[in-house]
């Protein structure tokens, strides 16, 4: 398929006519997959004039109860009432921008911002810490992430830095880790600090 021009930001993402769109990937993907995802909201919308208007889609879906990123290409010919789903797949490259961190009131803003736990970049990253800190632990007991009390994200150009509370178990223990966990551009999650939180 020839493409005739760039791809381009849409202006309003939040518009009924993208969310459509959104619904309707997700539809097709179910069907097609025979899978059971449930549409959440869109996360970044582009387009692109071919014969017609590719939609570029990021959305958010909810798979068994994991929220997941994806990416939709929806084809749309509006003359022709044709509409066709031409890619869906999970969002392994998306870089994370304050927008997509929840700090929606004023992306621009410098510094840290307090993010949701359910983030499923805050919670990779969480998982990453508990991961390495268990490689760096001498302890036979896993370490096992019970809850993400409190995360904060900072956005620099395309890297991300994560400051978190972290409950976790180790055995039948449980204890409050503080990790500082660094995202890069190729999207690699790197332990940057961590302390034990001590509580009375």
């Amino acid at each position: 398929m020839a493409t005739v021009g760039g791809i381009e930001d849409v202006s309003n993402q939040n518009s009924v006519e993208i969310e459509e769109l959104a619904r309707f990937a997700v539809e097709e993907h179910n069907k097609k997959e025979n899978a059971l995802l449930e549409f959440a909201r869109v996360v970044k919308a582009k387009e692109q004039v071919v014969a017609g208007t590719m939609h570029h889609l990021t959305l958010e879906a909810i798979e068994a109860g994991k929220t997941k990123l994806y990416d939709a290409k929806v084809w749309v010919k509006s003359w022709m009432n044709f509409k066709e789903l031409q890619e869906f797949k999970p969002a392994v490259d998306s870089t994370i921008t304050p927008s997509d961190l929840g700090a929606k009131h004023d992306d621009h803003k410098p510094g840290w911002q307090t993010v949701p736990a359910h983030d499923p970049v805050v919670q990779d990253a969480a998982n990453h810490a508990v991961k390495t800190i268990q490689q760096r632990s001498n302890s036979l007991a896993p370490y096992e992430l019970l809850e993400i009390l409190l995360a904060r994200a900072e956005v620099i150009e395309d890297a991300a830095k994560f400051d978190m509370l972290l409950k976790v178990k180790r055995g039948n223990k449980e204890e409050k880790l503080k990790v500082e966990v660094h995202k890069n551009i190729e999207g690699n999650f790197h332990l940057n600090q961590m302390q034990h939180e001590h509580t009375d």
